[in-house]
């Protein structure tokens, strides 16, 4: 094998790196410790390098400086989920290390391993032990470890590289509890093995498809489902169908379904109505659909569609629905064109219609589609701060997970002063924005939302995905779960006594008012019933009751 790397052979490993990655991200998401629905560690890694691979892939004849360019400012516009910032921050500080060489070296190859963790590091307040950053850290130090020692063979030194940090990955369960309680090493730095055996591979003449698809962030708004796979038609059938049921469909076997569908096709619509569903799916293979929903029913007034041979009937149909849904865009889209600059504006993100409205009551500028589910990149923090005609724009991530994202976005706008108020749950972003007092300075109320946030307990219900053991909880697939600020303080089959033994825990200390907010697969009748629990319960706090629509978490109930 070769000493050193040039720009194309770079780039090729660069790209073979991304497409291993992609490939295992569904293995990956399933490492997540907490069962929920919406494990997204592998999801969040694929699209953060999957944005950096389009612009590597874009380029003619790339040398190390444009190279390393598109790799940086690629993944770092591109990233989600604190995953995808760390992993972004580790391509930042070794395209650094990198960028100013024809050629790479072992002794390059290990400053800019250093780079890359020192540069991680930095990204992140409280780093963590036994998580992506210590994997990288220890192929790091064995990098330099080699490269002082002598060694110049770039595959062997590449091999015991990779091999010593799936040993520190193989270590992680030990460093970090939760996840020996859980059984699994951490997916972050499993994430980052994929890549580094995918260039690995590269560098050693493995043949590889380097072809780089287009990489979309799941569309929330079915008009927009419906749209872009008329637009281009990737399924060609449109096939609908009513499943008469003959066994128990509760929500989540419903859910269940519709993540099957989403795996076949798109465009899904899936309405449960007592003893019948109605499906709607466009697919390349409505037999896996049809096999899927006869093992819940028989099935009658089916329909299928060649979509393709109706082409046109199909693209008039979507400007029609473009057209309707443009106007409602507009209105968040347009009006940073030629309004006044305010002195402040925010930017909220959040899943749900009832969620949306709350935050836009209060005076939300614009909302950023996302959440649990699907976290948003820091392009898209990007494309929203520039969209807030504002010279001091707030960011409520309303998730922990997308924190680092917003924060890496504050540092690639030059011409307004952009703060992010780490709000880790919706309820902590509407106290935010109710503690906002327009004569109070930036500072002075960045003081006060800070402060007041920290007043605020959240639990949120959802379901488990599959048994494990975690915070001492014995979880079993279908499980209940409340989930705290801090764990698991609930789980068990009645969603209900889950949810009253989470709000007991949430209830510690002096509160004064319970917020719910309840989700789209939750009946008003039941949020009802709870609100009267909670009220009978409660004598001495106000309870709220609101609509939120968002997915996956049955309940949102905040405490303060």
């Amino acid at each position: 094998m070769a000493n050193t790397i040039d720009a194309r052979m770079f780039a090729r490993m660069f790209l073979a790196g991304a497409k291993n990655l992609e490939a295992k991200k569904e293995w990956i998401n399933e490492l997540n410790v907490f069962p929920v629905p919406d494990g997204d560690t592998g999801t969040n890694m694929t699209l953060t390098i999957m944005s950096a691979a389009k612009e590597v892939s874009a380029l003619q004849e790339p040398d190390m400086a444009s190279l390393c360019k598109a790799i940086s400012s690629g993944s770092l516009r591109g990233a989600r989920g604190n995953s995808g910032v760390i992993l972004s921050q580790l391509f930042r500080g070794f395209t650094k290390g990198v960028r100013d060489y024809e050629e790479i070296t072992v002794g390059i190859l290990a400053d800019a391993f250093d780079k890359a963790v020192e540069t991680a590091y930095k990204a992140v307040m409280k780093p963590k032990e036994g998580t992506i950053l210590t994997v990288a850290k220890g192929g790091a130090r064995k990098a330099r470890e080699l490269a002082d020692q002598g060694m110049e063979e770039l595959g062997e030194f590449l091999l015991q590289v990779i091999t010593y940090a799936d040993e520190v990955l193989a270590k992680t369960p030990e460093m970090l509890p939760v996840l020996k309680q859980a059984g699994v090493v951490d997916s972050g730095g499993q994430g980052l093995m994929q890549v580094l055996k995918g260039a690995y591979d590269a560098f050693s003449g493995k043949e590889i498809d380097l072809t780089i698809a287009e990489t979309r962030q799941a569309p929330i708004n079915s008009a927009q489902i419906k749209a872009e796979a008329q637009t281009d038609i990737k399924f060609g059938y449109c096939t609908e169908f009513i499943i008469m049921l003959n066994r128990n469909f509760n929500i989540k076997q419903e859910m269940d379904f519709k993540a099957y569908l989403e795996s076949i096709g798109d465009s899904i619509v899936v309405v449960a109505d007592e003893d019948v569903v109605k499906v709607h799916v466009h697919t390349n293979d409505p037999g896996l659909a049809i096999q899927k929903a006869l093992k819940y029913g028989a099935l009658s007034n089916m329909k299928i569609d060649n979509m393709r041979l109706e082409h046109q009937e199909k693209l008039f149909k979507m400007a029609e629905k473009q057209k309707e849904n443009g106007q409602e865009a507009a209105a968040q889209a347009e009006p940073a064109g030629e309004a006044v600059k305010k002195a402040v504006g925010f930017i909220a993100v959040s899943a749900g219609d009832g969620i949306r409205e709350i935050f836009q009551g209060l005076g939300v500028d614009y909302i950023i589609e996302g959440g649990q589910t699907m976290n948003p990149s820091t392009a898209d923090m990007l494309d929203a701060i520039e969209k807030v005609n504002a010279e001091t724009v707030y960011i409520l991530p309303n998730n922990k997970n997308i924190i680092l994202a917003a924060e890496q976005a504050t540092h690639m706008v030059e011409n307004k002063k952009i703060v992010v108020i780490p709000t880790k749950t919706v309820p902590q972003g509407i106290t935010a924005v109710i503690n906002y007092v327009p004569d109070l300075s930036v500072r002075e109320n960045t003081d006060t939302m800070m402060e007041e946030i920290k007043a605020v307990s959240t639990g949120q219900v959802t379901y488990a995905v599959r048994d494990t053991i975690i915070d001492d909880k014995e979880i079993k697939q279908g499980d209940y779960m409340g989930i705290g600020d801090s764990g698991i303080l609930s789980n068990g089959a009645d969603m209900l006594e889950v949810t009253l033994k989470m709000v007991e825990d949430l209830m510690a200390g002096e509160k004064e008012l319970i917020s719910v907010y309840y989700g789209a697969e939750v009946e008003e009748a039941a949020a009802q019933a709870l609100g009267d629990i909670l009220t009978e319960r409660y004598p001495q706090c106000d309870v709220e009751l609101q609509y939120g629509g968002q997915p996956i978490y049955y309940y949102i109930i905040s405490a303060e």
